[in-house]
């Protein structure tokens, strides 16, 4: 599986000839001898200069109005190119020759950095994209004239217009029914307490009850406190999640007829375009995945029967490490295409509970399809862990690229999900001591400020040499830790030395930005049903904040330099112009900085007694760790089959089938349950 480093917007031979173009332009321009232009006035006296600029000027506008479009893509991706390249340290691809090079696609993307992930795609795939973009962020300034340029499509969703109900609900318990393959054709009755169902609701509408994210259609309306509600998959776990009998309180979410929106999708499948769809609905901070919409398979479905083209579903994987903040790294991943099944699309025209079946059959594949670009886990606890676990069994020293990295962290998370389907969720003593430990051992890391590669070369240091118990003189002890301090003092020198580009140009936008993006988490997760801190949202925030205040900071420079100096007009051209050079220079100065930061904690940890004692231990612990993981997953893993044996996994085969063995497993617990209590 290839691997490459930042998606390029055109092709090695494409960028090559774009540089042999400007070269032999830049040539025609500096010699007169070869200027075309002169050349023609000199033959064509009765031309004047103006002449043939005015023609030129009217194609280029000619040019320009005919294909915009394309052009204004083109130059957001230019321009989203350069926002990821200085808000991300680092971006790695992986997959894109999954991705069809001609022809309709549906893009599916898991949604973690609201607004980014839409331009990591973007700016990673080869193909022009249209997004289905939310009409909320639609409105916003900004977001808004950002998404028309990258050719995005609004949609409103229910949630968005989703207001509080008056009263209260409740359900009867014993109308619930238990059977789940039969639940699908029940209904359920509600009944109100002070509310006014007749006016308030509509057949078609969603009831949501508070700290829930999914509704749940209204069947019929029977009067102001009795309605009945239409069971669908997923709906008995809400209401299993509810304090019924007692009375909760609920949301309407009205019926939005979508008929434009899938009108405008299809004919960009039609006439060959992509489509990229977040199916999930809105974007969160959790480490799996959100039950998926249905709109992407109604979208499969009637783009099949409508033009009889099965379009391929590509299943795109963000994986951010530290996407909340500044300099970050991500992976993209895009995995194998997955199509519906055209005899299922009979079913599909006939309605009813049929269509909603292969519609559920086909958003189960898809599901699984995005679960084998990520890496998902129940919560951030056990994706610590599995990180850890990672760090711990792979080679010290090993260069890990983005595909191993990825491979070797979904055999750890499907690995350890197989692992708790044995032993039916109640794992040994020894696991769960191995795992607590697995958990301190990375609390302490984070205690100490150092990482676990660092962790690796403490037992080739000296770090008891200020002891004398260890057998070193006094004069060894003095030498020794005079060496630290002069390190601390190098290392100083050169973070001051990278921070001073960045004090004048980027601190007070970066202050700024993260005052505001905070702020902004605070609202969003204040709104939300699914987000956990609501860390999704700010490093798009930030971006957002960082348009708009950075030219504007450089107004202000370029105002002061203008007023306060004598400056002529050609200097503070090149002054302003060298404004955007200088600040991303200096963001360069400051990572390099930050690298530094980093290096120098272990330094200063040295100069504690105490934190250097628990630095000499780290080695120990580690190497004890490493061992023991190391040998239960050589008793465990031969159960794992291809997850511990394989080499070039499909995953999305193991996905759907760990899918299939939890269904399974519970399935038998609800026997076994049914069982006791008869």
């Amino acid at each position: 599986m290839g691997v490459e480093k930042k998606g390029t917007m055109m092709s090695e031979l494409d960028y090559t000839k774009a540089q042999l173009a400007f070269f032999y332009i830049i040539v025609l321009l500096s010699l007169d001898v070869l200027n075309p232009v002169k050349i023609f006035v000199h033959v064509f006296p009765a031309f004047a200069p103006w002449h043939v600029a005015s023609i030129a000027i009217g194609c280029l506008v000619y040019t320009f109005i005919v294909n915009m479009r394309p052009l204004v893509y083109f130059a957001s991706k230019v321009f989203f190119h350069s926002i990821t390249s200085i808000f991300f340290n680092d971006v790695q691809v992986i997959g894109r020759e999954h991705i069809p090079k001609y022809g309709p696609v549906i893009f599916t993307s898991n949604h973690a950095n609201q607004f980014m992930d839409g331009l990591m795609i973007m700016c990673t795939c080869q193909r022009t994209i249209s997004y289905l973009v939310a009409e909320k962020s639609w409105k916003r300034p900004i977001i808004g004239h950002l998404a028309w340029c990258m050719g995005g499509v609004p949609v409103k969703r229910a949630q968005d217009s989703a207001i509080r109900g008056s009263g209260s609900v409740t359900i009867d318990t014993k109308e619930i029914p238990t059977d789940t393959e039969g639940a699908s054709s029940a209904e359920i009755k509600v009944v109100g307490k002070g509310t006014t169902f007749t006016s308030e609701f509509k057949i078609g509408d969603k009831i949501r009850f508070l700290k829930t994210a999914q509704g749940i259609k209204v069947a019929s309306i029977n009067g102001d406190e009795s309605m009945t509600l239409k069971v669908e998959d997923g709906v008995l776990d809400i209401l299993s999640s509810q304090p019924f009998p007692e009375y909760v309180a609920f949301d309407i979410l009205p019926h939005i007829d979508q008929k434009d929106v899938y009108q405008n999708v299809l004919e960009n499948l039609a006439s060959g375009g992509t489509i990229g769809i977040f199916p999930e609905g809105g974007s969160h901070d959790r480490t799996d995945l959100l039950p998926l919409k249905v709109g992407v398979a109604l979208i499969a479905f009637s783009e099949l029967e409508k033009d009889g083209i099965n379009v391929p579903i590509v299943p795109v994987g963000l994986n951010y490490f530290r996407a909340h903040r500044f300099r970050g790294k991500a992976t993209v991943e895009f995995g194998r295409p997955t199509y519906l099944d055209p005899a299922t699309l009979p079913d599909f025209k006939r309605g009813g509970a049929d269509k909603r079946r292969v519609c559920n059959e086909l958003l189960g594949r898809i599901e699984d399809s995005m679960r084998s670009v990520i890496v998902s886990c129940n919560d951030y606890e056990e994706l610590q862990m599995i990180h850890a676990a990672r760090r711990l069994y792979r080679e010290d020293a090993a260069n890990e690229t983005a595909s191993q990295r990825q491979d070797m962290g979904r055999r750890f998370a499907e690995g350890y999900k197989r692992m708790l389907l044995q032993v039916k969720g109640d794992p040994p003593k020894e696991w769960i001591s191995l795992q607590k430990r697995i958990l301190a051992y990375q609390k302490e890391l984070n205690a100490l400020g150092i990482k676990d590669y660092q962790a690796t070369g403490l037992d080739h240091e000296e770090v008891e040499i200020g002891s004398e118990t260890q057998g070193h003189g006094k004069g060894e002890t003095v030498l020794h830790r005079m060496n630290i301090v002069g390190h601390i003092i190098h290392l100083l020198f050169i973070i001051v030395c990278a921070a001073l580009p960045s004090l004048l140009l980027n601190l007070p936008v970066g202050l700024a930005s993260r005052i505001y993006s905070n702020r902004r988490r605070k609202v969003a997760l204040a709104a939300s049903k699914v987000k956990v801190k609501g860390y999704d949202v700010m490093l798009s925030e930030r971006v957002l904040c960082c348009i708009v205040l950075v030219p504007s900071l450089w107004m202000v420079y370029g105002l002061a330099l203008y007023f306060l100096t004598s400056l002529d007009g050609p200097s503070l051209a090149v002054c302003f112009t060298c404004f955007p050079l200088f600040s991303y220079w200096s963001i360069m100065a400051t990572e390099s900085g930050m690298v530094d930061v980093k290096d120098i904690r272990p330094y200063v940890m040295r100069m504690i007694p105490s934190a250097r004692r628990r630095l000499a231990a780290l080695p120990a612990t580690r190497k004890a760790l490493r061992a023991d993981l190391r040998a239960m997953i050589r008793h465990i893993g031969p159960s794992l089959g291809d997850i511990y044996y394989g080499k070039d996994l499909n995953w999305q085969k193991i996905t759907t089938e760990t899918k299939r063995l939890t269904i399974s497993s519970e399935s038998v617990e609800e026997s076994e349950d049914a069982k006791k209590d008869d």
